[in-house]
């Protein structure tokens, strides 16, 4: 469990507050290239740690990121003209560029040096592999060097990106990507081991639901493994990761073969969007969640047409006749329903937390010890200057008994490595293995 002072340091992200500094210190996924699709096209309105922020795209192609408040009285800049390379405050004409400096102030005189006096907060802003990148920190100047995820830098057409809103702190929507134990229920729970090919790790998986855990911290955030013993020779590991401030790399498939990457960016406090990016394999499976068209409103993107309201569409009889183990659409909505279901933030001070809570207990202390650092000592949280650390990857793999699971899969984690001698056939075909 945790205390309610903790609770609150973890999930509050806001301006000021210790984890939300924490944030601020990398740059974040904050929209898709898509959502601006051209020059001068609308603006959006895009929360992110809880700030209301206006994103545009400007004739020369760049994208912007500024407050939505207009600096002189406060008109919301969504209802700007984006023009001439800049957002015009329809209320009175001033006009912004992406650094936020005023470059028109038509109602001052023209002699009036006004207008090099006032500048909108601006956040610097790219693009990488469809994803607007957005930098909320101190160091505008100079920021630190994106990430070197592995899943956002493959070429055109061997990625695919998935996105979704979850109404719910951001720390529990992470805590489910760490949390291997819950797959063989929540997303597994109708089948049985004979239900996989004898020897699959689909097999060893369905075989036995209470693997061991062992938890680890890393450069840049926490590792964990759940080991299922096999056999004299042989331990069936599945291993994840978490990395600064809000990665998550799941375990499922075959470790030196996936190349993937969650984020679970904080919109504010109550709610979050999850980002995902693999690379394209003909084994994937699709998720078939049914989207809600998206609206111009703070909360209106991204969001699942199963939700609260409507019970995520549980079909009952799929549960009673365990079709499904949950009677949910999706894996997406398993997910969804159970993490939401906890509330916008769970008092984790009410938990009773087991050897299966390694990975989650193991992070949230890393969280916590970084914000209290930075804002005790300034110190910076692991990973802002190392960029070369986020090249790793996740997934499963056998090793011997007697072999370290961190050096036994030290190779086969790195990024940006071809393994031929891999294949996905081991797998079995269980979704979630």
């Amino acid at each position: 469990m945790l205390s309610k002072e903790d609770n609150e340091l973890l999930c509050r992200v806001g301006p000021g507050t210790p984890m939300g500094e924490v944030m601020r210190q990398y740059w974040l996924p904050g929209a898709l290239s898509t959502e601006l699709p051209a020059p001068d096209c609308d603006p959006l309105r895009l929360r992110l740690l809880g700030e209301n922020l206006i994103a545009f795209r400007v004739t020369s192609g760049k994208v912007g990121v500024v407050q939505n408040s207009c600096p002189h009285r406060g008109a919301s800049l969504f209802f700007g003209r984006n023009e001439e390379d800049g957002l015009r405050c329809v209320y009175h004409g001033w006009k912004f560029d992406v650094t936020g400096a005023c470059v028109d102030m038509p109602n001052e005189p023209a002699e009036s040096n006004f207008k090099s006096k006032v500048k909108a907060v601006a956040y610097k802003a790219t693009e990488r592999n469809g994803v607007i990148w957005i930098y909320m920190g101190p160091r505008q100047d100079n920021p630190p060097s994106l990430p070197d995820l592995e899943a956002n830098m493959l070429p055109e057409g061997q990625y695919s990106i998935g996105i979704f809103q979850r109404e719910c702190n951001w720390m529990q929507a992470l805590e489910g990507d760490i949390d291997t134990g819950h797959t063989v229920f929540l997303h597994t729970g109708a089948m049985k081991a004979e239900n996989a090919p004898v020897d699959s790790w689909g097999y060893y998986a369905l075989k036995d639901r209470a693997p061991h855990f062992e938890a680890v911290d890393t450069n840049v955030g926490t590792m964990y493994t759940a080991a299922r013993a096999i056999d004299a020779q042989r331990r069936y590991h599945r291993i994840a990761q978490f990395l600064f401030p809000c990665y998550a790399m799941i375990p499922t498939g075959v470790l030196g073969l996936e190349v993937r990457v969650r984020a679970w960016v904080p919109i504010d406090d109550g709610h979050t969007f999850g980002l995902g990016i693999n690379r394209v394999n003909a084994r994937r499976f699709r998720d078939p969640t049914e989207m809600l068209p998206n609206t111009s409103d703070w909360l209106g993107r991204f969001r699942c047409a199963p939700n609260a309201s409507n019970d995520y569409q549980i079909d009952r009889a799929k549960q009673r006749r365990m079709d499904s183990y949950t009677g949910l659409p999706s894996i997406t909505m398993e997910d969804q329903a159970v993490t939401e279901s906890m509330g916008e933030i769970y008092d984790r001070s009410k938990e009773h937390l087991g050897t299966t809570d390694a990975m989650i207990i193991r992070t949230r202390r890393r969280l916590i010890d970084a914000a209290r650092a930075m804002r005790d000592t300034g110190t910076l949280p692991p990973g802002v200057d190392e960029p070369s650390a986020y090249a790793t990857r996740t997934g499963g793999v056998m090793l011997p008994p007697d072999k370290s699971w961190v050096e036994g899969s030290a190779e086969l984690r790195k990024g940006f490595v071809d393994h031929p001698e891999l294949s996905r056939d081991v797998l079995g075909g269980v979704p979630a293995v």
